[in-house]
């Protein structure tokens, strides 16, 4: 696991990400935020695919939104527990073969 840099990390809609390039895993910050993701939605941890955010934006209030909705609370793009669970399968289904 990466250590964790607080000051450098950024939740977007309950999941948190690296505040400079909005990946849950970035090498370029030394941040691994899957354990800390997959615990908020009642996963246990499994070495998956990291989530990446969608272009997104903040607004007047600093609260990040997606850029295609203007929306801070989209499910559409913003749906991490279903996002978590599809890299799950992907490792899962990857680790069988």
């Amino acid at each position: 696991m990466a250590e964790v840099h607080p000051s450098k990390t950024v939740e977007i809609n309950d999941a948190v990400f690296c505040e400079a390039h909005l990946k849950e895993v970035c090498t370029d910050c030394n941040i691994d935020m899957r354990e800390e993701n997959d615990g908020f939605f009642g996963f246990e941890f499994i070495d998956r695919e990291g989530l990446e955010a969608p272009p997104t934006g903040q607004n007047k209030e600093n609260v990040y939104q997606c850029k295609k909705h203007s929306s801070s609370g989209c499910s559409q793009c913003y749906g991490w527990k279903k996002q978590i669970t599809r890299a799950r399968v992907a490792a899962k289904k990857a680790g069988k073969k």
